[in-house]
């Protein structure tokens, strides 16, 4: 695989992957709770464990988005 197309691969994975991040949180921010009392009954968690695991879980993606896209990406792009 040349450069280039890497570059290019790990550019839109980089776009989709905000994008998912963005719907994500939008959706817990604006549907906080019923989404709370949906997973609150599936996992039988309180709703204040609920709200710590959505915190968590919005962080480590946007960490694994920085770590596995965002900085290749630009490493790529310096280097060609």
């Amino acid at each position: 695989m040349e450069l280039e197309n890497l570059t290019l691969l790990l550019g839109w994975a980089s776009v989709i992957n905000i994008g998912i991040l963005l719907l994500s949180t939008l959706g817990l921010v604006c549907l906080r709770k019923p989404i709370t009392r949906v997973h609150a009954r599936i996992f039988t968690l309180n709703e204040q464990d609920l709200g710590r695991a959505y915190f968590q879980y919005l962080a480590q993606y946007k960490i694994a988005i920085l770590v596995f896209n965002i900085t290749p990406y630009f490493a790529l792009k310096i280097i060609s």
